[in-house]
């Protein structure tokens, strides 16, 4: 059998994620999947590539709140619809769009955990943010996701990459890829053939293979940057001047999917 095995969010772009035993899809992908975003004075979003230390925030959702802790900082809690009331322009990657100003009380929390400047906003609810149309139908949407609503591989290749990493120890997590979706019950790499699958009772469509970029040689427990996993990667898995692992993945509908969920490949 071919099951859904973890299912993963990350409510604001670039920190920690959080495992669900269970997920709603809407029009963006899961709820509250990289729903907040931190960005710059400029209104440029930041990252892991330039802030590697935003790996060692938590996060959780809890009781309507967005809970958040930083070593050695007070935790600090935002309601999941909080905002100031105030809108702003924010710019990720090639798209502008508007976003929720979250308030003072957030940007200085966490502009203090990472010693640069920093505001946090929110994606609202009837903002659309279109999906790169090379790939997508005009009604496809996504979040503040790099450019998809969801990113998928599965374990069977994660295990293939930890084997061919020489030194043993830097095996690699799942935490470092920052998947949506992770499959089990498939041969390493399955998911590179797939153009069209369905899981529960949702479908998607399999539509670009995931280049890699820096973030994934940030260790998760300390926020410091490595060489691995790309310097393994770049040895069978390059393709011109990237390397790639996992797929991106757009879903068709709405609904819920569930951890032990089958997944089927569709004609």
């Amino acid at each position: 059998m071919i099951v859904l095995s973890e299912i993963w969010i990350y409510p604001i772009k670039s920190l920690p994620g959080i495992r669900q035993t269970s997920a709603i899809i809407n029009r963006r992908g899961l709820e509250w999947d990289r729903h907040w975003m931190l960005v710059n004075p400029d209104g440029e979003f930041v990252s892991q590539r330039q802030l590697p230390q935003m790996a060692l925030f938590s996060v959780d959702l809890e009781n309507n709140q967005l809970r958040l802790g930083f070593p050695k900082k007070t935790e600090f809690s935002i309601g999941l619809n909080e905002c100031s009331g105030d809108q702003t322009k924010v710019k990720i990657w090639d798209d502008h769009v508007n976003a929720d100003l979250i308030g003072e009380e957030a940007n200085l929390w966490f502009s203090d955990c990472l010693g640069v400047s920093v505001r946090l906003v929110k994606m609202p609810e009837n903002e659309k943010r279109q999906v790169d149309q090379l790939y997508a139908e005009p009604e496809d949407q996504t979040g503040f996701s790099d450019g998809f609503p969801f990113l998928l591989f599965s374990q069977a290749s994660l295990d293939d990459l930890n084997a061919r990493i020489e030194d043993e120890s830097q095996q690699m997590s799942v935490a470092r890829f920052r998947p949506n979706l992770v499959i089990d019950g498939v041969s390493a790499y399955a998911e590179d053939h797939w153009q069209a699958i369905k899981i529960g009772t949702i479908s998607f469509r399999v539509v670009k293979p995931c280049s890699r970029c820096a973030i994934t040689t940030v260790d998760p427990a300390s926020g410091i940057k490595g060489s691995e996993p790309l310097l393994t990667l770049a040895k069978y898995r390059r393709e011109g001047n990237k390397v790639f692992f996992g797929q991106n993945v757009i879903h068709d509908s709405a609904g819920v999917i569930h951890q032990g969920d089958l997944l089927s490949e569709l004609a």
